[in-house]
Order: C-alpha cells, then sequence, then structure tokens
C-alpha cells in the first residue's frame, strides 16, 4: 500500500483529508478510488484509511486501523555531514532517511569546496525536505527527517549540548592500528537516546576542526581501515547502528 504524510490530526469522527500534491498522486497518478485504502501517518501515528471520496484536488479518508508499530529507530540519530559536491547532499538525504536518519545537518567546513548560495537556501532545503518526505513514504516510515539549513562549526558545538553522545568520524583515526572501532562505542550507549556524527567533506576535517570536537565531548570513531568516500559514510554509519540496535 502506498504512504503518504500529513500535518492534519484525525478528527472525532475518525477522518482526514489529504490535498495537493498527495491528492493529485492518489487519483491522477494511482488512480485510487472510493474503498482502496493507503497508509496514512498523522503526528507521528499510522493508521490504515480508506478513501470514501476524492478528486485530485481533495481527498476524504475513514480510519480502519491505527497500527501499533512502528519502523523507527529506537535511538534518535542526527547526521552531520559537510557540504559535499553536486547532488551528494540528495543521495545522503534519501539513503539516510531510508535508513533510519532522524535529522540532517549540512555543515560549512573549512574544507568544503562548495559554497552555499543562501540566496537559494528555502529552495534548497525545501528540496532536501521533498526528497526525504518520499524516502520516508517508501521505506515506510513514521517521521519525516528535518533537514536543517546549513550551520557553521560555532552553531553545531551549540547544536550538539541537546544530544547525548557525540561522534567525529576522523579518516586519521582509521590509519592507525588500534583505531576507535565503531562497533565497540556503540555498545556503550545502549542507555541514551540521541546520538551526533559529525563526516567531513571531500579531503576531510580540517585537524583543528577535528582538535575542537574533541575539546566539546565528541569521541572519534573509525569506520573500518579503509577511507569512505563523504557520501558513503553517513551510509556505512547509519548501517552499523540499524544493525547493532535493531
Amino acid at each position: 500500500m502506498q504512504r503518504y504524510f500529513t500535518k492534519e490530526p484525525v478528527g472525532e469522527n475518525n477522518t482526514v483529508t489529504i490535498t495537493g500534491e498527495d491528492a493529485h498522486h492518489m487519483i491522477q497518478v494511482m488512480r485510487m478510488s472510493p474503498s482502496d485504502h493507503v497508509y496514512i501517518v498523522s503526528e507521528k501515528d499510522t493508521y490504515i484509511m480508506s478513501i470514501v471520496q476524492g478528486t485530485s484536488k481533495e481527498v476524504l479518508l475513514e480510519v480502519v486501523e491505527k497500527l501499533k508499530v512502528t519502523n523507527e529507530m529506537p535511538l534518535q540519530v542526527s547526521i552531520v555531514c559537510g557540504l559535499p559536491k553536486g547532488d551528494k547532499l540528495e543521495l545522503i538525504t534519501q539513503k539516510g532517511t531510508e535508513l533510519g536518519m532522524h535529522s540532517l545537518f549540512p555543515f560549512e567546513a573549512k574544507r568544503s569546496i562548495v559554497k552555499w548560495d543562501k540566496a537559494k537556501n528555502d529552495k534548497k532545503i525545501g528540496r532536501l525536505q521533498k526528497i526525504a518526505k518520499e524516502a520516508a513514504e517508501q521505506s515506510h516510515r513514521s517521521f519525516i527527517p528535518q533537514i536543517h539549513n546549513p550551520v557553521t562549526m560555532l552553531e553545531l558545538l551549540e547544536i550538539a549540548k541537546q544530544y547525548d553522545v557525540k561522534f567525529v568520524a576522523d579518516e586519521e583515526d582509521a590509519k592507525l592500528t588500534e583505531r576507535q572501532k565503531f562497533a565497540d562505542q556503540l555498545k556503550k550507549v545502549y542507555d541514551k537516546q540521541s546520538i551526533l556524527i559529525v563526516f567531513g567533506p571531500e579531503g576531510g576535517l580540517d585537524r583543528q576542526e577535528v582538535r575542537q570536537l574533541l575539546e566539546n565531548d565528541f569521541k572519534p570513531i573509525a569506520l573500518g581501515p579503509r577511507i569512505l568516500r563523504t557520501e558513503t559514510a553517513p551510509l556505512y554509519a547509519l548501517a552499523a547502528i540499524s544493525y547493532e540496535y535493531e
């Protein structure tokens, strides 16, 4: 069944109305009609709903069943990614959402080749948020990851205070004979609720940036002995966390 998200709460009469692009998708793209069933996520609750009536602009649905299970990770994992080149941020957004990412912070790192065009900020973030929504629907999640505006190092250090555990993926640590194995680090945080992981752009993090993070309670992690691309490393980490906790 198709899955859709809505900000509208389920009404007292157990109905909800879907409008806009999702209504168009139901009626025009999927060719749905009354009595067809879909998944609707409202306020993080997931329902099986039946179409009562609809047009390409507005669809009225009625609750058939409220589901008790969730497909979300047992802890919140946020990714901080040094601004990469090309469409890599879109790839990280899409695949990170599929793998359970809770939120994404683009990071204006010293070695980021790409400079964020602030004049186009809303358009870029809107595009990434739409990618996250579509990926959340496809992977049957009950939460759409939030894509934040790019952050500076000072902003990142302030944001990090909200998290129980903070990691930085350091490629220099990966080169050591005695590495901080990610699997060992994960086994120490079972009683925690949130994790923040920082990844560098192409070329990695500047050594001063790494020192700043370590001085602010970040722990270094190595994702194996090989150096991963900037778009690969976050997905590797999310997969490892999923393996450990799920």
